[in-house]
């Protein structure tokens, strides 16, 4: 886990400024400044956009009676991919870009859920519920 964690926070970061500055390089430092402005600018816009489908989504399956749980997942890997693309860096961008995209966000999803249901099921991870309202018993 220490190494997954020491790869994610460093290795990647290092990953992202050789390619940045690879491409300021061959395209020069005032492209390579738009470009990322530019995709962190549209990768904004596109995860409101599909946050807010999501979040109409979600109103629908409770109008209905029905608990959306798929919908809070895609909610917050929409909610990643927006981080990743205002995140400078190409590596950053491209995996957020690919999270947006409804298909890859399904595979993700359900890769997430068979996680989790093998951590729940090896009794690695408990959930804890409470059982009081917020609005008419005060803070939890």
């Amino acid at each position: 886990m220490r190494f997954w964690l020491l790869v994610l926070f460093i290795g990647v970061p290092l990953l992202e400024m050789a390619i940045l500055i690879q491409l300021g390089k061959r395209v020069g430092f005032w492209s390579t400044l738009a470009i990322i402005i530019l995709t962190g600018m549209v990768g904004a816009a596109l995860a409101r956009w599909q946050g807010l489908r999501v979040l109409m989504r979600i109103q629908e399956e409770l109008h209905e009676g029905r608990i959306p749980a798929a919908e809070m997942l895609d909610g917050l890997l929409i909610l990643i991919a927006g981080v990743m693309l205002v995140t400078p860096g190409f590596l950053s961008d491209l995996s957020g870009l690919l999270l947006l995209l409804p298909g890859v966000r399904h595979l993700v999803r359900n890769w997430l859920r068979q996680k989790l249901m093998r951590m729940m099921q090896s009794g690695r991870t408990h959930i804890f519920i409470r059982d009081r309202d917020f609005l008419s018993n005060g803070p939890l």
